[in-house]
């Protein structure tokens, strides 16, 4: 038996985007370079035009397709983002040079901090509450004149929590910032709408695409300083020959996600909140790390919850060897010995946090084996006790 519930790292592939690959593979177009003039080169443009049109329909009703730009990825996106909003900022005003970031971003956000303070930014970090929300009123304490970017994750890739971003764009926007937001967790899972932020950054393989391609959202009229330099694609601000066949599994995978879990959200919702019962009943010492429903606070499908007194190493490798695939954070971070970030700035207990798990799934993970796999990580958890 294998039962993959690591889907926060990366979902597995959708049929939909399976066969969106198989179709540009037999397309007369499939290879040609879309910012050519010949015939192939002017339908591989129209098709990538389609995917592009497509993802803008699924980050809100206001979207525009022009306003999606195509990276590499989450990681490239929020660079893009970082770097590029920031000095865009700092050019036009030089008493803007301060970056706010929260304390439990991916670190695609966290590792751009030495950089820009190396390039002469002040960097600023607001901290979550105990549940891992970034309160409004914890961000404005720290907003002032000199802020050019504000850049907050719409959920937590750990502990799945959701951020009230409407009310934390205002406040930047209320001191003249613009308003960044990482929804590479979010997007496909919960209704988004990129129209209200000015940056909005997603990526295929979360939502069962392939690895390699994300866009940013820009909204019109704001500026960008490319980060990177060649030719004019992506409006010159990403250069760079697009991925055309990744662009069109991307859309496809993500419309397919999107539908799923709006019809699956319930159940999702149900599942997930079934299994921290079950498994913070079971006297085995696992415990939830916050205790928030898994309704618009909380991603479906993210479950987070700790063994205390056990390290999450010994936890993973043993449920591996009987079939079963989850993660104790960030894939990111997963070489890493020290305790997550995000329940670090939560003030969970280091040694708690040192044996946090998360379980993530969809649809298509079914009762029977999230039921089958309670029953082995609890087993795996009393015996390492022992």
């Amino acid at each position: 038996m294998s039962v993959y519930l690591d889907h926060a790292a990366s979902s597995p592939l959708r049929p939909e985007a399976l066969d969106a690959l198989a179709a540009y593979a037999a397309a007369p177009y499939s290879g040609a370079n879309p910012n050519s003039l010949h015939t192939p080169g002017r339908e591989a443009a129209l098709a990538l035009e389609s995917a592009r049109k497509d993802i803008a329909r699924l980050l809100g009703p206001r979207v525009r397709p022009s306003e999606i730009l195509f990276t590499s990825g989450g990681t490239e996106s929020d660079n893009l983002a970082l770097f590029g909003l920031a000095e865009a900022v700092r050019e036009r005003d030089t008493r803007r040079k301060t970056v706010v970031v929260s304390a439990i971003e991916h670190e695609a956000v966290l590792e751009c901090a030495p950089e820009l303070r190396h390039r002469g930014f002040d960097v600023r970090i607001v901290k979550p509450d105990r549940l891992g929300v970034i309160e409004p009123e914890a961000l404005s304490d720290i907003l002032d004149g000199s802020c050019a970017l504000v850049s907050i994750m719409t959920a937590n890739n750990e502990t799945g929590i959701v951020q009230p971003i409407f009310e934390l764009a205002e406040a930047a926007h209320g001191v003249g910032a613009l308003f960044h937001t990482d929804a590479v967790q979010a997007f496909g899972r919960v209704p988004v709408d990129a129209a209200a932020v000015d940056a909005m950054s997603i990526t295929a393989h979360k939502v069962g695409g392939p690895v390699g391609i994300g866009a940013l959202y820009l909204r019109t009229g704001v500026r960008l300083s490319p980060v990177a330099h060649g030719g004019g694609q992506e409006r010159g601000l990403r250069p760079g020959t697009q991925n055309v066949s990744g662009a069109l599994a991307f859309a496809a995978a993500a419309k397919a996600c999107s539908h799923a879990h709006e019809l699956h959200r319930d159940a999702i919702r149900a599942r997930s909140a079934r299994l921290t019962e079950k498994l913070a009943a079971s006297g085995a010492g696992l415990f939830p790390t916050v205790d928030v429903p898994y309704g618009d606070g909380r991603l479906p499908g993210t479950v987070h919850v700790f063994a205390r007194g056990i390290e999450a190493g010994s936890v993973l490798l043993k449920l591996d060897a009987e079939g079963y695939a989850i993660s104790s954070g960030s894939a990111c971070a997963a070489a890493s010995l020290d305790p997550s970030h995000v329940l670090s700035a939560m003030d969970l207990p280091r040694e708690d946090s040192l044996g946090a798990l998360r379980i993530s799934f969809d649809e298509r993970v079914t009762d029977d084996e999230l039921d089958a796999f309670a029953e082995a990580l609890i087993s795996c958890v009393s015996s390492l006790k022992r």
